[in-house]
């Protein structure tokens, strides 16, 4: 009985608001124990202590979220790849969000697109599979036919996921305040979750999914290889989105046993970081959900890029300023890397930070852009940064900070950072860097 009452996800705003509540309280108290007893213990006590306590709010945070739709889960999911915002403790325990999303029944999913498009299901559609082939954070796809005979994928959204963003957004931000547990500027975090409140908003509006879908087919057409899918529009609406299906292989497939070879797999990541590299600094908006399932790969050398309701538009100063931030980097200019960097937002003002640091930290962030070929699937990149970090004083560290400016960007590079790797590309990047930082934007 209790298994069962644990399964059971919160659809309404009370439920939601007394789970979210309950989990808060919980955490709350167990704050105010750990404080209570560092009044008595040694440093080496309180430390262990510390991170036993960031272990267990890790877990309830994500045991709850996994239990729930919407803000939280997605904030959650975000939450386990940033470990600048997080302590390691926490991200760790949250990563279990990242495909942890069990279908909603297929009456809610009946009832909501039925409402949503205005008829029923026969009348919609000629078949309609009730079983979902995904199902994530604020939604769920379904494969479907239409009366034309066109084969389509139809993502309905959950209900009520818009309107608890809010509460939600406000929970998740009380309990990352719990005893100071962030080592980060406030205001910096309050941009990191504003940047991401927004981002959901749109999210969840799929009629500007479907505009987005649109503005990237007409920015890609005369890159044939680069496959997104078209919009039905009269199928479609907020909370429903009707698109073509497109197939693909999937990343964890893509290797020489489904027609993969070595060129191949070089020339999809050639062609996936040109992509990148047009929309963030040509179009200035950018697909910023690099989960694998959004991507898949043909053996002809075409990538299908799904799910467009997480794009980050770029104003023309900031994209300049990425662009003159990686040039700074490439000529080993630090005190004009300084400069940029604290007015991106990403440095602490009233600090330094000498040429020796950003020396260090600029030749390991670019090792995968020299002239010589890289050989991502041997990569040890992460690893290495991970033992930077923990070699770098803490003091140091502390003089950045996430910036709301680029924090979707970032997510965007180290997420296609995994990608190169299980794609196994061995190519030289700097000519692409090269050419990304040359483009004329789109005034």
């Amino acid at each position: 009985m209790a298994d069962d009452r644990r399964r059971k996800r919160p659809t309404t705003a009370t439920g939601r608001l007394f789970r979210l509540t309950g989990m808060t309280t919980s955490i709350a108290t167990r704050v105010a124990g750990h404080q209570v007893k560092g009044l008595f213990q040694s440093d080496i006590a309180k430390a262990a202590d510390r991170e036993k306590l960031l272990q267990h709010i890790g877990r309830e945070v994500a045991a709850t979220l996994g239990e729930m739709k919407g803000a939280v889960m997605k904030v959650g999911q975000i939450a386990s790849q940033m470990q600048d915002i997080l302590p390691k403790e926490i991200s760790d325990q949250l990563k279990v969000l990242q495909n942890a999303s069990a279908p909603m029944p297929f009456h809610v999913i009946r009832r909501q697109l039925e409402r949503e498009l205005g008829g029923t299901l026969d009348q919609l559609f000629a078949d309609f599979e009730e079983t979902p082939f995904a199902a994530a954070s604020i939604g769920q796809v379904h494969r479907a036919t239409t009366h034309d005979g066109d084969n389509v994928v139809v993502k309905v959204q959950y209900p009520a996921v818009k309107e608890s963003i809010d509460s939600d957004m406000k929970h998740l931000r009380r309990i990352l305040r719990l005893g100071s547990l962030l080592k980060v500027d406030e205001a910096a975090l309050d941009a990191v979750f504003r940047e991401i409140r927004n981002q959901l908003h749109e999210e969840l509006d799929y009629r500007q999914e479907a505009g987005n879908l649109k503005h990237f087919r007409d920015f890609h057409h005369d890159q044939p290889w680069l496959v997104i899918p078209q919009v039905f529009d009269e199928l479609s609406s907020e909370k429903v989105l009707t698109l073509s299906q497109e197939t693909g292989i999937a990343l964890d497939q893509v290797d020489d046993d489904h027609g993969f070879d070595q060129a191949t797999r070089n020339l999809l990541g050639e062609r996936l970081f040109d992509a990148l590299g047009q929309q963030i600094f040509q179009l200035r908006a950018v697909h910023c959900d690099p989960h694998p399932g959004n991507f898949a790969f043909r053996p002809d050398g075409t990538i299908v890029i799904y799910d467009f309701g997480a794009v980050k538009r770029l104003p023309p100063q900031d994209a300049d300023l990425l662009r003159n931030i990686v040039r700074s980097a490439l000529n080993q200019q630090w005190e004009h890397l300084d400069t940029l960097l604290l007015q991106l937002g990403a440095r602490k003002k009233d600090t330094q930070v000498n040429g020796q640091f950003y020396a260090t930290w600029i030749a390991l962030l670019l090792r995968a852009f020299d002239d010589k070929p890289y050989d991502f699937g041997r990569s040890e990149l992460h690893t290495d940064i991970l033992r930077q970090v923990k070699r770098t004083p803490l003091d140091q560290m502390l003089k950045f900070q996430p910036s709301s400016r680029s924090l979707l960007i970032e997510r965007v590079v180290s997420g296609h950072y995994w990608t190169m790797m299980k794609l196994g590309v061995n190519t030289a990047f700097r000519p692409n860097l090269e050419r990304a930082l040359e483009v004329t934007p789109d005034r």
